[in-house]
């Protein structure tokens, strides 16, 4: 990874209090998706949540120098790893920071014995379900095959995001 400005490493319990500026700078970019401006990228992930995401051992945040520009927060359900955030600061967008800590993730949930990463994501938002196709994962359409991830899915109906617009991903592992 020659030549970039900035470099991954495991998250630390004190990098949760830098994680909720970063989600809230990047969940602004949703204000210019037509249909989901006061919808999505409104709420942060509360710090003591991120607290606990991060001491499970799969969290990693991106460095540019000492800032953070960076993170993704993971948490193991068996042998899928779930991820529930992945945020790189607009200012650092479109080098890589945020392929590199989905890669970097794919690499260690795999070196741990996962079989499986999952998320939740909007399938139609350029940066959401058309990024994470890209890198190999696959809308799950058997929803009922993966409880959890129809779970996850209706308690987003719940909270107001459209579920016309959601999507449960998978990439397998082995």
């Amino acid at each position: 990874m020659s030549g970039q400005d900035w470099s991954l490493r495991l998250a630390r319990k004190d990098d949760a209090d830098f994680m909720p500026d970063i989600e809230r700078a990047a969940g602004a970019l949703f204000q210019n998706v037509d249909g989901l401006a006061d919808l999505a990228g409104t709420q942060t992930l509360p710090v003591e949540r991120l607290h606990r995401l991060i001491r499970k051992g799969h969290s990693l945040v991106a460095h540019s120098g000492e800032r953070m520009i960076g993170f993704i927060v993971t948490e193991p359900f068996r042998r899928e790893l779930h991820i529930w955030e992945i945020d790189v600061h607009p200012g650092f967008q479109e080098q890589g920071v945020g392929a590199g800590l989905l890669r970097a993730c794919m690499i260690d949930a795999r070196n741990s014995g996962f079989a499986a990463l999952t998320l939740t994501t909007f399938r139609d938002v350029p940066w959401n379900g058309p990024f994470y196709e890209r890198r190999g994962f696959e809308e799950v359409t058997a929803l009922d095959a993966h409880p959890r991830l129809a779970n996850e899915l209706a308690l987003e109906a719940d909270h107001g995001l459209p579920i016309e617009r959601r999507c449960a991903m998978i990439h397998f592992l082995e």
